[in-house]
């Protein structure tokens, strides 16, 4: 099960952190992935952390502003984002898949239900 939780309101510039809360899929074999969906648009990949809790790939547009991380007892990750813009506006998600780091939706299995990200003045 994997549960998402942090979105919300924020004005541009401000900063949110999300959390992906995952059971049923250990941390030292699953990769972590987060993705966005803007309203009409398709699923965008944001970033992976890979098994040894690292970024494995962060999508050029939040390069530098989002950074993922994984807590010690392996078993939450999180997207810290900073410097938000209106174009970040979106359903954000978080997905897992074995071992290896993949950009692309269609690549994972296992999703979580999202959190909603607004950036809005």
């Amino acid at each position: 099960q994997l549960v998402e939780s942090g979105g919300g309101l924020v004005q541009p510039g401000g900063s949110l952190r999300l959390s992906c809360e995952v059971s049923g899929f250990p941390l030292d074999y699953f990769v972590v992935a987060w993705f966005r969906q803007a309203p009409g648009k398709g699923r965008e990949g944001v970033s992976c952390t890979d098994l040894s809790g690292h970024n494995r790939w962060t999508a050029d547009s939040v390069k530098g502003r989002f950074t993922a991380s994984r807590d010690l007892a392996k078993t939450t990750v999180y997207l810290q984002m900073n410097s938000l813009k209106p174009e970040d506006t979106g359903h954000y998600y978080c997905a897992v898949r074995p071992e290896i780091c993949a950009e692309v939706a269609v690549a994972y299995d296992d999703w979580g239900q999202g959190t909603q990200v607004t950036v809005s003045s």
